[in-house]
């Protein structure tokens, strides 16, 4: 099989293009899809038997309702984080945020089959954050992931609206089968959870009920019901060390 590999900078490029595209004004912005638009055919072209000019139709299509998202996204990273001191800061410095933007776009492409150009621009950002989102998960709205790096959350995790993330989570499956590619494999995860550093997440058959609190450095293979806090105990001691 003969693979070209230098689409890779190809696509990393395209997807930082992209990104910024997206908050051009609005003739800035038709002049740039105007140039990425044969770029990004090319690498459909490339890695897929798809008809390219259908893909960008449904793509540009989609941006709007991207860009919305993504703005609902970084609102709710103002919103909670006491560390902000504005959207702009946001924007242009907060890792987590940035992975969550790519996501979106990449998970559109997803959507429209086109699952290996997806999987690049998830790596682009995975490379960059250390963040690291299956385009394939379903994210709701106003997501908000606080610090990130070593974040996983697998192919079919679903995650609904209002959730916060810290870092070191990981919404992830028991098994690694091949057999189970199928089947939903990862958690999902309801309206308005909050899930602390380094808890980990495991199974397609468990829900983290809404309003819950997942604690930090938990371990979790079951279901959690709504409004509950998930904690996890240890003890240390403190002493005085003799002079």
């Amino acid at each position: 099989m003969q693979i070209n590999l230098r689409i890779k900078e190809t696509v990393s490029d395209l997807t930082k293009q992209l990104f910024y595209a997206l908050f051009d004004d609005n003739s800035k912005q038709k002049e740039q899809l105007k140039y990425l638009e044969p770029i990004f055919k090319t690498v459909v072209k490339e890695i897929t038997d798809k008809q390219p000019d259908k893909i960008w139709d449904a793509f540009e299509s989609k941006l709007p309702e991207i860009k919305s998202k993504i703005e609902l996204d970084a609102i709710a990273t103002e919103k909670n984080d006491p560390a902000c001191k504005s959207l702009q800061e946001i924007y242009l410095a907060y890792p987590g945020f940035h992975a969550i933007a790519i996501y979106r776009m990449s998970h559109e492409l997803f959507l429209l089959d086109v699952p290996i150009m997806a999987r690049m621009m998830s790596e682009c950002i995975h490379g960059k954050t250390g963040i690291d989102i299956h385009p394939g998960a379903t994210i709701g709205d106003s997501f908000f992931i606080d610090h990130g790096t070593g974040i996983v959350i697998g192919e079919t995790s679903i995650i609904k609206n209002n959730v916060k993330i810290f870092q070191g989570v990981t919404l992830g499956g028991l098994s690694v089968k091949k057999s189970l590619s199928q089947t939903k494999r990862h958690p999902t995860i309801e309206d308005n959870v909050t899930i602390y550093a380094n808890a980990t997440i495991l199974g397609g058959d468990i829900v983290i009920g809404k309003n819950s609190v997942i604690g930090a450095n938990v371990w979790i293979t079951q279901s959690v019901p709504p409004n509950s806090l998930v904690t996890y105990k240890s003890e240390i001691n403190i002493s005085t060390r003799p002079s």
